[in-house]
């Protein structure tokens, strides 16, 4: 701003370096919410593993499948955890850094508030010395041309009458007057260098923050996207365990976990207690045959619409 007391500038990078430090505050702040909610899902996930059965009385490659199934359930949600731990970790950094900021800024904060106070005392002081000289030269009439509004109350022209009865007293106060000019000048001059100077670390903060911000967003999809491929890894681990079940192995399994032979019962003999003497010879029981192996198993088939597990999005049977 051309007036030399006018802070709106300066003020205006203060307001914006501030909402920049709520901005940072506001996705730290995302950061632990979405933390909780991580290791929320991610004990939620264990109990789940835990304590809801699930096919506990399957037998062979099906019941090792739901067994991986589990375990991976339970590492998946182990893996929510540990990102929730992860995301608090990156929200006390992003903590850090915003405190760190206020710290530095706080420094040049205090430098520009004191030369702000002390340029705008010395404008003001200037302006008085200035207004007396002026009143002295009208008092005494040797500035006819000057304007009358310097005079400004009856104290004024009190004073001014009893220091006009001497010339000395105006040079003496001209020469304050150039004095008090001279000083401002050189607090003007070194207001104007320390302002440049915290600007330019104003800037510089700005720039870290912007790039703290970006690397730090950056870093949070990142992490979001390796949860992402370790939990496909897990899950494709069920996939491998679930190629390894054998429908034929299965039943085999369960046929000779709970086989009671291989012998079929003997059929019924009639034997003839009423008349013996018509049927002395009494009727052989036919040898006991084998039971063959029924035929191959059958294929399953998918209801309509229905697609099959080991091809469902795009996955397809190694």
């Amino acid at each position: 701003s051309t007036d030399l007391t006018s802070t709106v500038g300066y003020d205006s990078i203060i307001q914006h370096l501030n909402d920049g430090r709520k901005n940072c505050k506001e996705f730290e702040d995302f950061l632990k919410e979405r933390a909780i909610i991580e290791e929320k899902y991610g004990k939620e996930l264990i109990n789940l593993s835990k304590k809801k059965p699930c096919g506990q009385t399957e037998l062979n490659t099906l019941k090792r499948s739901l067994d991986v199934f589990k375990q991976q359930i339970d590492n998946v949600g182990q893996g929510h955890i540990q990102l929730a731990q992860t995301l608090r970790e990156e929200a006390k950094k992003m903590e850090d850094f915003r405190e760190k900021q206020k710290l530095h800024r706080k420094k040049i904060e205090l430098i520009m508030e004191a030369i702000h106070k002390n340029r705008n005392l010395q404008y003001k002081k200037t302006m008085e010395v200035k207004q007396t000289c002026c009143c002295f030269l009208l008092a005494i009439g040797d500035a006819p041309g000057l304007s009358s509004t310097f005079v400004l109350s009856p104290v004024f022209w009190q004073l001014f009458l009893k220091l006009a009865q001497t010339k000395s007293s105006l040079e003496d106060s001209d020469r304050s007057y150039q004095q008090s000019i001279t000083t401002l000048e050189k607090i003007r001059e070194e207001w104007q260098k320390e302002h440049i100077k915290a600007c330019e670390f104003f800037e510089t903060q700005e720039c870290e923050r912007i790039n703290y911000f970006r690397n730090a967003l950056w870093l949070h999809v990142n992490q979001l996207s390796q949860d992402c491929v370790q939990n496909d890894e897990k899950y494709e681990e069920i996939r491998k365990s679930l190629e390894a079940c054998s429908i034929e192995k299965d039943i085999d399994f369960f046929v000779n976990l709970r086989k009671t032979g291989s012998l079929a019962p003997a059929p019924v003999v009639y034997e003839n207690y009423y008349n013996t003497q018509r049927n002395a010879t009494p009727v052989r029981s036919p040898v006991p045959v084998p039971i063959s192996r029924r035929g191959p198993l059958p294929t399953p088939t998918s209801a309509p619409g229905e697609p099959d597990y080991a091809t469902v999005d795009g996955y397809s049977l190694i």
